[in-house]
């Protein structure tokens, strides 16, 4: 019977949380049948088999046809072609949706039969009806018991918990595997995509109420728009999305002869994208499970202050040692604090933070909560706790549950945020780790995995406090067409344009004769900069084409004839003095993303110390000078060693103008590169004085 119009995206709500689920094929259905029996699904359970009359103690259905109403669920564990069938039958039926599980599909590659054609035929046949693949193990529903995965598991019934999506079958068998206390709601996978991308799949995880992060391992972005109205979504029901993304290796930029284009690359996009939603990328297995499961017990974090405290000097040094260069921190105690702490310790203990609190109470509840009570008061972000657990078959952990109650105690009365980390993962059982979160105390394992899950909530902390920012453009995405022509702007062209939109740049004048120079020279003002006029030539200063702080009539000429070989055209310009700082401003494109700003340290230091930050469009003041102030060279931007701070407020205006022209000239723009920018102290504004563009005819 034909079902009333619907969309494939109403389905996946009874896709993850069936009522009722049809089982076809042998071995593999047979399993995820067991699996369902194992987890307790309450469920309808409906065997399909044209043969077989009981699989696993099921009636079994000969056909589609016969069973008792469309299920929400199908697991198709037949061969491709088989599954195309189904799935046409079960969308008629009006199904709610499938896994498909075979493979053979787009995947393939060689194959006498073409698998992109028979994906083509398996999403036409699935028409309004969800599935989830093809090629693709299942999905994984923790708290009903709905299991429609064909193999083995390591996860356990819970009421809560977090929702993890993986392009990889096996990474998502790895991570049921995990035994760090994490509590896992849904393990989804996604094959193929042929139908529902990651996007469609985690947007539906977000519909239940009992999700309380979001955790996605990927390979790329499905679409651009998709995914940003996904992690939004999440962000208004307060659900943290944490993300590790494969690939970090940086693609080379086609068509681009600009520095620009050898700071950004895709994976500085995806970084910027993510960290424009808000949501946190990590960037190994382990940090992601330690992230999710900070997240799910304490949800982000206001900062990244923190306190450590042990019994150990050794472990103290190790959490201080990990700390450097790090996001992290140990704030130093003020006086009254380390009195207060001071006060509930023996008198020859030195108070500091990280804290070694010694030997002498270890064991005494009541002292350890007097102690840790004094130290969470201090207003840290997180508290943390060394504890490394012993083994329970070779000797006895009373004390360690000492002070796991004070920690419990002290955390309850002062309503501090606190951990308890281990730095072995094997010192800390999955039986411990989930007292621990029973407690409210977020059990940790690793000291580097747990720095970055506390740089990650912070991250996500300092994002759900801003309002979310205007919605991407993506201006100039899709390739360059091959028959399109590249129209290079030279210097004096490029900044004419750009002054427009309001970039500052010194006053010039065009020459073609060594007289001509002189004069220009004179009418500006000594000192001045000569410069070679090309649209061939990206990079002046390497081939000579440059002359800076020229203060004669003789050094102009001696300087027009070195360079007089390269061009017939010279640009004499203004000599610009006073700075105290150097950046580059870019625009540079992304088959993806588009048009996308970067910003970094420029002059000769683009190429020395590759350090950049890139903003995605449309941006704002802030985020602009929030990226300048996150360059390895900010300090030559705040005052580096007593000297005059840069003019920040006058750096934004000019990224603004570049910025406003870069989106009104859109899909017609390739790359831009003003280089150097340079900077005055505070007050005295921004002169940029080099500029090249890019353009794209068709």
């Amino acid at each position: 019977m034909l079902m009333a119009a619907r969309s494939f995206r109403e389905g996946l709500g009874r896709l993850l949380r069936p009522r009722s689920i049809a089982f076809f094929g042998g071995n593999e259905a047979a399993e995820a049948i067991r699996q369902c029996k194992r987890m307790g699904y309450r469920g309808q359970i409906w065997p399909v088999h044209p043969k077989k009359t009981l699989v696993e103690g099921y009636p079994c259905f000969a056909s589609v046809a016969d069973l008792p109403s469309a299920p929400d669920a199908a697991f198709l564990g037949v061969n491709r072609y088989l599954t195309i069938d189904l799935v046409r039958q079960l969308s008629e039926a009006g199904a709610g949706g499938a896994v498909c599980y075979a493979s053979g599909f787009k995947e393939a590659v060689g194959e006498v039969d073409d698998g992109a054609d028979l994906q083509e035929q398996l999403i036409e046949a699935a028409g309004p009806m969800a599935i989830l693949g093809p090629n693709c193990y299942g999905c994984i529903n923790y708290m009903d018991g709905a299991l429609l995965w064909p193999d083995q598991h390591g996860g356990a019934a819970v009421e809560t918990g977090v929702a993890i999506l993986t392009q990889s079958s096996n990474i998502a068998i790895n991570l049921t595997m995990q035994a760090r206390g994490l509590p896992v709601a849904y393990v989804l996978t996604a094959g193929n995509q042929a139908q529902c991308g990651l996007s469609e799949l985690a947007s539906a995880a977000l519909d239940d109420p009992r999700v309380t992060v979001l955790g996605l391992h990927i390979e790329g972005i499905d679409d651009i728009a998709a995914f940003e109205a996904t992690v939004l979504k999440a962000r208004e029901k307060n659900i943290p999305v944490v993300v590790l993304k494969i690939g970090r290796s940086e693609a080379a930029q086609a068509l681009t002869i600009s520095h620009t284009a050898s700071l950004a690359g895709s994976d500085s996009l995806t970084n910027a994208f993510l960290r424009r939603l808000g949501a946190a990328r990590v960037y190994s297995l382990p940090s992601f499970l330690e992230t999710l499961k900070l997240l799910h017990v304490l949800g982000p974090l206001d900062g990244t202050s923190i306190t450590s405290m042990s019994c150990s000097g050794g472990e103290a040094s190790l959490m201080a040692d990990s700390a450097e260069g790090r996001a992290v921190f140990f704030r130093a105690l003020a006086e009254d604090e380390r009195g207060r702490v001071k006060d509930t310790l023996n008198e020859i203990v030195a108070v500091a933070n990280p804290l070694d609190y010694h030997t002498f109470i270890w064991g005494d509840q009541e002292k350890l909560t007097a102690t840790f009570t004094a130290m969470l008061s201090n207003g840290f972000d997180l508290s943390i706790l060394v504890l490394d657990f012993p083994r329970t078959d070779r000797c006895g952990d009373e004390a360690w549950q000492a002070a796991v109650n004070a920690l419990a105690e002290a955390s309850h009365v002062t309503g501090a945020k606190a951990a308890v980390l281990a730095t072995l993962q094997e010192n800390l059982s999955e039986d411990r780790a989930a007292e621990l979160c029973r407690l409210g105390l977020v059990p940790m394992v690793g000291i580097d995995d747990a720095y970055d899950a506390i740089e990650a909530a912070a991250e996500i902390g300092a994002a759900f406090r801003r309002q979310p920012g205007e919605s991407l453009r993506c201006i100039g995405a899709g390739g360059v067409d091959d028959i399109a022509t590249i129209v290079s702007l030279d210097e004096d062209a490029a900044k004419a344009v750009l002054s427009g939109y309001g970039l500052p740049v010194p006053d010039r004048q065009l020459v073609t004769s060594e007289d001509d120079a002189v004069n220009a020279a004179c009418a500006l003002g000594l000192p001045v900069v000569l410069k070679v006029v090309s649209d061939t030539l990206a990079h002046k200063s390497d081939v000579g084409g440059v002359a800076v702080g020229l203060q004669t009539d003789d050094e102009v000429r001696a300087a027009y004839n070195s360079m007089a070989h390269l061009s017939d055209r010279f640009m004499v310009e203004a000599m610009v003095t006073g700075t105290v700082a150097e950046i580059l401003v870019g625009i540079n494109r992304d088959e993806q993303f588009g048009l996308h700003l970067v910003l970094g340290a420029g002059g000769v230091l683009v190429d020395l110390l590759k350090d950049s930050a890139t903003l995605l469009l449309p941006t704002t003041r802030e985020e602009i000078i929030e990226a300048l102030l996150s360059l390895k060279t900010a300090a030559l931007l705040t005052g580096y060693r007593g000297a005059a701070p840069a003019d920040l407020e006058a750096a934004a205006d000019l990224v603004l103008a570049v910025v406003h022209y870069a989106m009104e000239e859109g899909d017609g723009l390739l790359e831009l590169d003003v280089n150097p920018v340079m900077l005055r102290p505070k007050g005295e504004g921004a002169v940029a004085v080099d500029a090249v563009i890019r353009r794209i005819q068709t």
